[in-house]
């Protein structure tokens, strides 16, 4: 009889797939098997966490469940074990079959769980922190359920094997004979065969470091891009800021027009064919720091941005044929604005290489201009510049216009939205308690970003779908109209689309022609107009109809991406296999940009972590129960010199050892001040709670509070303003030596508006009077002590006491209290930083109201005593005083003030001679609060107030009514750069029209006098030189208007600038 088994058959042959389905149920059941376990057995044990047990926590982690009790840590090491083994197949002799498997279905579930389980990671990050330093009851269970979330899907990832095992099978056969002398492994038998073939290709090939480095310097170019870009208008800004009227520098804004010069064709040929020289020229931004001079400094900024503008569309048009190309060079401008808004996370909403940067103040110039020039040299390459290849329209070509708007759309969503992490957060901060996302939450708007680069990778058509353009609609009207975490939610749906469609809206435009980068920038920088216009528009002409719409600029930007949308090329059915092979090269490119990309979002879960505040400060003077409150308006943190400000800012107040401090001119969240926000960096370098007050949509300038004691409320109001400007306030309840004492800050109008000044006045006045509490008003007045509505503030209306009525000198900033103890109160030059003084007041809770009569240092304690080192010449020039001789370089020591016993009062303020009466009367007893319920405190919001309709003017005195000492600076130099940028905008959009009015006559004639009566529609779109052709013709450039005019030099250049004094002109 024949032997049943010859040698070479047969033994067993099993399905690939069932290995990785017993390698999914083998895992799972180590995981499940020991939760089951543990919940049967140690419910309450496991659930149990260093803060809290059961009831708070009632779900356990992964780590509590498999290793810290037995016998579920055994289930799970027996399980584990099982799939911890390596099969050998060199052991046996295996035949493969291969067949097809569902690929796309294989790739779309590994994206999924992918996607699923790096998606979990933030959450998990969040609530951990939740957990271990804020000490959440209950975080750690939440936190609990995303950690099983991972591992549910890291096995399910490998579970996804079995759809491509199902091609293979695996063979046992008799060895005797049928594999002598055969050594190689099967893995190297299959590639060795398969070497050739697509998926051969991708299984033997190692990771390419030149194309990894590639990318990473194409990614660095777009990063420089972004950087200048966001710094321009906040070079610009300092100009009008500082010189309170119109220098001539604001033209600058315009330089971003530059790629107009690419509609002529020469012009054109040569900056392609020069790409690397633009590149370059557009460092000087980046070498702007090493200008000490502002006005050359602006120049070189200006110019750089110019050539990056110029650069980069030079390079999209040029590589528009080659899809590959292109697609990796928008996918690397849009990473490198999620590269520039990670830098800003990680340095506190500054770029550290900004030109108003350099090593004193954290700047990291030198190293990002090393790495810009590696960049450049590494990325730029010649380019093969043709046009007739792109896929062809399946409808009639679109005008240039349409997709210029779209860029333009573009380009302001992503500038004013997405350059700084922080921005939509401020936009839905609503104050204490803390509803919504911090500051360190920036990290979920930097993971929109990278996710929405994915979902346009991945989804392109679904992408530039309408449903995609109607939900990032829904998006920005719950961004607009709602606050907190549900105001944010809208923000990420926003932040997702905005990085999703960049790359379809910047190859669009790319594909209609050097004209549309142009209009695009144009259209972008009236955009930018309006931005500012919305909190300017008293100065501007015409300011009244956009005053506090901001809801019209969200608007106005949808619907330009509309036509962006509209614009969008689509690619014939019948073409798709011609492009196969590039889009095969662009899935292999992609790859390499993806990794840089995931690699930026590391950083920014590293970021938020070290950024999220630990809550655990202490005041400088605990013992002495010293809340040491100061006023300081920090002028947008731009110092004399155009420099960064914050780290000065931060030294004084270090240095003076304030615990509280209101910050006015705050508001950085915008293009022109570079989307920064100061109090970031202060509040997490000095170790206090912030407010930044009311948002950048609430069309401000800014007021903002930082505390050592934590804020128990806080509460934003929108003071009468029917004429001038908004005046913001914040009422915060703070929480001091077991006391609650209220601080208000707030800045009122400007002069020029007395009505609304008398308005806030009042209603301020009244929102004193009703705190029960003891209360300190950290304020901006613009009134002279003892005049006009100083008598509001300060008296019986408001029960409110000036910390030193006998000081005259003051106009702007003063510091009142009520129903506490005042102790002292200086006044500290600014030195260059900016162009107000620090105004500190130093009160000691729990004592009564003190009088004004002033007592020698030597009978303070010296825990309430100013720091020495500001006596005499001071620090830094800096100068510490009191009352009138404050702005003297040569003031006299720090001084004190009495208590109420140890003398009479001598102030002409009535309610320093006797307590106030009414609800004050009550909080004037150190404790008389200590015990009042927290239903007492009203729940944070934004209150706006309007002005009741046909108020009369109050009288006006004869000192009010004198010029401003201090105007109001920000809404000048707003109103003159709008001004300006308004006007060379309107020139260039006619000169635009004009010329094209003129060309399109131009091709309409040749057109009729060469045309093909036989030409049929199937004949390609003309390329655009053959369109540009017509452009250079003379009649054409002779039309232009020759310049008869220029810059008096003599005049703009030679005066003295930056001559900064205090307002009443020492």
């Amino acid at each position: 009889m024949a032997p049943k088994f010859r040698e070479g058959d047969a033994v067993v042959a099993v399905s690939g797939r069932w290995v990785s389905w017993a390698h999914t149920l083998v895992a799972y059941s180590a995981f499940i098997g020991a939760l089951i376990t543990g919940l049967s057995l140690h419910y309450r044990k496991i659930v149990e966490n260093e803060y809290y047990g059961y009831p708070q926590e009632w779900f356990p982690s992964v780590s509590a469940t498999i290793g810290d009790r037995y016998p579920e840590r055994a289930v799970f090491q027996f399980f584990i074990a099982m799939t911890s083994g390596k099969c050998d197949v060199s052991l046996v002799s295996s035949v493969l079959t291969f067949t097809p498997g569902p690929r796309f279905l294989l790739v779309f579930l590994w994206k999924l769980f992918a996607g699923g389980f790096f998606g979990t990671l933030v959450p998990l990050v969040y609530f951990f922190i939740q957990h271990k330093i804020h000490k959440v009851p209950g975080a750690y269970t939440i936190y609990a359920f995303f950690e099983w979330a991972l591992i549910l899907f890291d096995v399910g990832f490998d579970a996804v094997t079995a759809l491509d095992f199902e091609g293979f099978e695996l063979v046992v056969r008799d060895l005797k004979g049928s594999s002598k002398g055969n050594n190689q492994q099967l893995a190297d038998t299959y590639l060795e065969k398969e070497k050739d073939k697509p998926i051969g290709t991708v299984f033997g090939s190692d990771l390419l470091w030149t194309e990894t480095f590639d990318a990473a310097a194409d990614i660095f170019n777009g990063y420089v891009f972004w950087t200048m870009l966001t710094s321009l208008g906040l070079s610009v800004w300092y100009f009008p800021l500082w010189h309170m009227g119109i220098s001539g520098y604001e033209v600058i804004v315009m330089c971003t027009v530059s790629p107009f010069l690419l509609t002529s064709a020469p012009m054109r040929s040569l900056i392609i064919r020069n790409t690397r020289l633009v590149h370059l020229l557009s460092l000087s931004g980046l070498l702007a720091f090493f200008i000490r001079t502002p006005e050359y400094r602006l120049f070189s900024v200006g110019f750089g941005v110019s050539m990056s503008c110029l650069g980069w569309s030079a390079t999209w048009h040029a590589e528009q044929s080659q899809p590959a190309r292109i697609e990796s060079r928008t996918l690397a401008w849009t990473i490198g604005l999620i590269a520039s808004s990670t830098a800003k996370f990680a340095f506190w909403t500054n770029n550290p290489i900004w030109p108003i940067m350099h090593a004193e103040n954290g700047g990291w110039n030198k190293t990002g201009l090393l790495l810009a020039i590696v960049a450049i040299f590494r990325s730029t390459r010649a380019v093969n510049y043709k046009r007739g290849t792109l896929e062809p329209f399946n409808r009639p070509h679109t005008p240039s216009a349409l997709a210029g708007l779209g860029l333009a759309g573009l380009l302001f969503g992503m500038h004013s939205l997405l350059s700084d992490s922080s921005t939509m957060i401020l936009w839905v901060w609503e104050g204490f308690p803390v509803r919504g996302p911090i500051a360190a939450n920036g990290v979920l708007t930097i993971t929109a970003m990278g996710g929405g680069v994915l979902f346009g990778i991945f989804f392109q058509e679904a992408v530039s779908s309408w449903i995609s353009l109607f939900l990032a609609a829904v998006g920005a009207f719950i961004l607009t109209n709602y606050h907190n975490w549900f105001g944010y939610m809208g923000a990420l749906i926003l932040a997702t689309y905005l990085t999703a469609i960049a790359s379809p809206l910047t190859i669009s435009a790319a594909r209609h022609g050097p004209v549309a980068f142009g209009l695009g920038f144009l259209i972008y920088n009236v955009m930018v107009l309006a931005h500012v216009w919305v909190v300017a528009y008293a100065f501007v002409p015409g300011g009244p109809i956009l005053r506090e719409h901001t809801d019209w600029i969200m608007i106005a930007t949808t619907l330009f991406l509309a036509a962006g949308v509209y614009a969008l090329p689509r690619a014939a059915n019948s073409n798709k296999r011609r492009t196969k092979p590039a889009k095969n090269l662009l899935g292999r490119s992609v790859s390499y940009y993806t990794y840089v990309l995931f690699i930026i979002q590391l950083l920014a879960l590293a970021i938020s972590y070290l950024r999220f505040p630990t809550n655990d400060y202490v005041p400088h003077h605990k013992d002495e129960k010293v809340i040491t409150a100061g006023i300081w308006t920090i002028h947008f943190s731009l110092d004399n010199d155009m420099w960064s400000s914050e780290r000065r800012v931060r030294d004084l107040i270090k240095e003076l050892e304030v615990d509280v401090i209101g910050l006015l001119e705050s508001d950085l969240q915008r293009i022109i001040m570079g989307n920064r926000d100061t109090t970031q960096y202060l509040a997490e370098d000095l170790g206090m709670y912030v407010d930044y007050g009311p948002g950048p949509n609430k069309h401000t300038w800014g007021a903002a509070l930082l505390s050592k004691f934590p804020i128990v409320n806080s509460t934003h109001h929108l003071l009468p303003s029917p004429v001038g400007e908004l005046a913001p306030a914040i009422h915060a309840t703070l929480e001091a030596y077991g006391q609650l004492v209220d601080v208000v800050v707030f800045h009122s109008g400007q002069e020029e508006d007395p009505e609304d000044r008398r308005l806030q006045s009042e209603y301020l006045s009244k929102l004193m009077r009703d705190s029960p509490r003891p209360l300190i008003l950290l304020s901006y007045l613009v009134t002279k002590p003892g005049e006009g509505n100083y008598h509001t503030y300060v008296g019986e209306k408001s029960g409110m006491r000036d910390i030193d009525p006998s000081d005259w000198d003051r106009w702007c900033q003063y510091i009142l209290y009520k129903g506490i103890h005042r102790s002292g109160y200086a006044r500290v030059s600014r030195s260059d930083i900016t162009d107000t003084e620090l105004q500190v007041g130093k009160f000691v809770v729990g004592r009564p109201e003190s009088s004004n009569e002033q007592i020698s240092e030597d009978q303070v304690p010296q825990g309430l005593r100013f720091p020495s080192m500001f006596r005499g010449q001071g620090a830094e020039e800096m100068v510490l005083g009191s009352g009138p001789e404050s702005s003297s370089k040569s003031s006299p020591k720090p001084t004190a003030l009495s208590p109420p016993s140890s003398s009479p009062s001598t102030s002409p303020n009535p309610a320093a001679k006797s307590k106030p009466t009414g609800p004050a009367a009550v909080v004037a007893q150190p404790d008389s609060t200590k015990d009042k319920p927290p239903s007492t405190i009203t729940r944070a919001s934004t209150v706006v107030v309007t002005a009741p309709g046909q108020t009369q003017p109050a009288p006006v005195s004869a000192e009010t009514s004198k010029a401003s000492k201090s105007p109001n600076t920000a809404g000048i130099a707003a109103g003159v750069v709008i001004g300006v940028v308004a006007i060379c905008a309107i020139a260039g959009g006619l000169f635009y029209y004009l010329r094209n009015r003129k060309r399109r006559a131009i091709e309409e004639e040749e057109k009729s006098d060469n045309g093909n009566p036989f030409e049929t529609e199937s004949r390609p779109p003309p390329s655009s030189c053959s369109m540009s052709d017509s452009r250079l013709e003379p009649s054409v450039m002779m039309q232009r208007r020759q310049s008869d005019g220029s810059i008096a030099d003599n005049q703009d250049y030679s005066r003295r600038i930056l001559k900064v004094t205090n307002p009443d002109g020492t």
